[in-house]
């Protein structure tokens, strides 16, 4: 009896409390291989600069290219952790909950695409970093990393440095005094504080911590509306060993169908809308007209099935991989933060505010969030001699990362989702085969291809980009068998969920003939007939 209860706590001691870090990533993800060797193939796309593995977790029954595949990708804002976390549960429970799936659904799993910036979640001094390791100039200035941020009032986070100045354009939230905003023309009001992040001015051009170590954005180096010059994102597109390797990967599997983003962007929670100029243009800025329909239908699913409400705003990344899977690979694509803070519901001024932060302050209060927020306190400044300065404001990583007690639920929800979405998966079948005795050695073979599925076998854009492999149709003859009307191979283009097309042949000979049809992304169906 006093061993099971030394062993009971000794269970509940170890019992992880917070978000992992790079090696305990690591180890969970080769304690599953190790666990599902005929389920689970963990590889090693590349190193990045920095030394840190990008991990990628297959989960298949059997050959995983024979199945249609979805990517899920994490940590693709470094900001982000939630994000890994869910993609590493996700896998979890996919082998230990819903392994029945992996018989005809392929999953690549991408956990973290941004280890090094995420890593500063668990290091002495904490800040939002996005950016890898590569040293880069981005005020450029012929110097690297020369500005970093600097822990002013020695409470080991980074926040945000307010300055008392009359030339400022800052003012204080009326409904919540400790959020800074922009002053509001229209409201008459006039500036009076300059708000910087937290540090010095090392280099005294006049910016603040806009050099610091790193190095760039995972999220803001892919090739959509890439936004040159810009900190963070890179001397060129693709530039960095992870974004190349990752991209390398996806190209070569041609039974991908769909890709789930975690990651700041979100079309599930709220789906995109069309918009005539923009997807008319030569390249296109806006999701397709047949695209919107379908992202409108799997928003309710996940909504019904996640149970979110009240999801921030939807805003284009440049250079963001959501965005890349779209509108330059062509995928199913999806998206979403898995989470953010629930609008608050209490008696507050801030409730009427409409302020992303100001609801934030009021939850976190309400759920007694330990250490959301770090009171202005007053220090020296060496940039501001004779001003009073502060230091103070949201601490970093809570108002994006919910507490961690909360993770289960949450990748559980969106592991549900994902299994709907391959349950509706495009699956090609070969359906009504009638064969019929023509005369003088001739035989009619009638076939139709049919999507059984509910999804369509290519996404609109997909159609557009003529990336993705079309459904092939194919007659295979037999030494004396001779093909007199119809063609031996056939392409279409897309079926619909539920759709499907008739195909006909005229065949002289005997003997047997196989007949197959499908793509790696749909899975391909094959028959065979007696000849009359």
């Amino acid at each position: 009896m006093l061993c099971g209860l030394i062993c009971c706590m000794s269970i509940r001691s170890i019992a992880q409390t917070d978000y992992i870090n790079y090696q305990q990533l690591t180890s969970k993800l080769k304690n599953l291989q190790t666990k599902y060797p005929t389920l689970a193939k963990l590889t090693s796309l590349t190193k990045t600069e920095g030394g840190y593995d990008i991990w990628n977790l297959t989960l298949s029954k059997g050959d995983p290219g024979s199945h249609p595949g979805i990517a899920i990708v994490g940590g693709v804002d470094g900001s982000r952790v939630l994000t890994v976390e869910m993609a590493l549960q996700m896998a979890e429970q996919l082998l230990a909950e819903h392994s029945e799936v992996l018989a005809k659904t392929t999953f690549y799993i991408f956990p973290n695409m941004s280890p090094k910036a995420s890593e500063n979640y668990h290091e002495a001094l904490k800040y939002e970093r996005l950016a890898n390791s590569r040293s880069t100039d981005d005020d450029r200035d012929g110097q690297v990393d020369e500005d970093p941020f600097e822990d002013l009032n020695k409470d080991g986070l980074i926040t945000l440095v307010r300055v008392e100045d009359p030339t400022g354009d800052y003012v204080k939230l009326d409904e919540d005094e400790r959020i800074m905003v922009k002053a509001d023309a229209e409201k008459g009001q006039m500036g009076g504080y300059k708000v910087y992040t937290e540090g010095i001015d090392n280099d005294y051009d006049g910016e603040f911590n806009e050099d610091g170590p790193g190095g760039v954005n995972f999220n803001k180096n892919l090739t959509f509306d890439y936004p040159y010059f810009t900190p963070g994102a890179g001397e060129h597109a693709v530039s960095e060993k992870e974004h190349r390797a990752l991209l390398d990967f996806l190209y070569d599997q041609w039974n991908l169908y769909a890709i789930l983003t975690l990651g700041p962007s979100n079309n599930l929670s709220s789906p995109l809308k069309y918009t005539a100029g923009k997807a008319k243009k030569r390249v296109v800025t806006s999701i397709l007209k047949d695209d919107e329909v379908l992202n409108k239908y799997l928003s309710k699913k996940y909504n019904d099935l996640t149970e979110t409400k009240d999801a921030p705003k939807y805003e284009v990344q440049q250079g963001g991989f959501f965005e890349w899977s779209y509108f330059h690979f062509g995928r199913l694509a999806m998206s979403t933060p898995g989470w953010w803070p629930p609008k608050f519901k209490g008696d507050s001024l801030v409730k009427a505010a409409k302020h992303i932060e100001a609801n934030f302050l009021q939850w976190a209060a309400k759920e007694e969030i330990p250490s959301y927020f770090v009171e202005w306190t007053p220090v020296e400044h060496p940039n501001f001699p004779g001003k009073k300065v502060e230091v103070g404001g949201i601490a970093p990583y809570v108002m994006f990362t919910p507490p961690y007690s909360m993770v289960k639920d949450i990748s559980k929800k969106h592991t549900d989702f994902i299994v709907a979405v391959a349950e509706m998966q495009a699956e090609i079948k070969l359906e009504n085969v009638t064969v019929e005795n023509v005369n003088n050695g001739l035989t009619r073979i009638t076939v139709q291809v049919h999507n059984k599925g509910f999804l369509p076998t290519h996404t609109e854009m997909g159609q557009r980009s003529r990336w993705l492999q079309k459904i092939m149709v194919t007659l295979k003859l037999r030494k004396g068998q001779e093909v007199i009307s119809g063609k031996k191979t056939q392409l279409i283009g897309s079926l619909p969920g539920d759709g499907s097309e008739t195909f006909t042949w005229l065949i002289k000979g005997n003997g047997k003939v196989e007949i197959s049809a499908g793509a790696a992304h749909t899975g391909i169906d094959k028959t065979t007939v007696n000849l009359k």
